[in-house]
């Protein structure tokens, strides 16, 4: 009996090691989220551009849109930035949430590195992250033209996930919203 006992930290060890290394082969980008067909969460929130009003929810109506959840304190995000520039000078209406970070220095950085977003939402708090379910940065979230999420993107888009993950939903969502 003694002997057994002494051997139960051991198995508990091992089947949190078999836990902790299953983890690490789970997709971490396709993430469910339950806003999934929802409309995007209801906010009113200060601009990261110096002097325009504020931003809510109803400003992100009319276009399909990606909207950008970014920092200038995450690495991936610095990243993704060049090629969220290029999408926008291609016509893809991208929209930022500014999170948990310092506005002055999210104006410094788009000053630097230019400005993808059409509309740059400042998130201090990450009060809307949060109702967004928000893990970290960079995440990324499709809103068709009527402002309902049709898709969460988790991670950096880079060349290749903007070909196959949302370049297709993002163009079925521009023709949709023509008449």
């Amino acid at each position: 009996m003694k002997r057994a006992l002494m051997l139960l930290p051991l198995a508990v060890f091992l089947a949190l090691l078999v836990f902790l290394f299953k983890g690490l082969y789970l997709d971490n980008e396709n993430l469910p989220s339950v806003l999934i067909g929802k409309e995007f969460p209801a906010f009113q929130l200060p601009s990261v551009e110096e002097g325009q009003a504020d931003i809510s929810m109803q400003d992100l109506k009319g276009k399909p849109s990606l909207v950008n959840v970014w920092a200038t304190w995450c690495v991936a995000c610095r990243v993704e930035h060049p090629v969220l520039n290029k999408l926008a000078e291609q016509g893809v209406v991208i929209h930022g949430v500014n999170y948990k970070d310092d506005t002055e220095a999210a104006r410094k950085w788009l000053r630097d590195l230019h400005n993808p977003y059409q509309l740059n939402i400042s998130d201090p708090q990450g009060r809307l992250g949060l109702d967004l379910g928000v893990y970290g940065a960079p995440e990324t979230f499709l809103v068709d033209a009527q402002g309902v999420i049709r898709y969460k993107f988790i991670g950096v888009i880079d060349e290749r996930v903007w070909q196959s993950e949302l370049a297709p939903r993002y163009q079925a969502l521009v023709e949709e919203a023509q008449p």
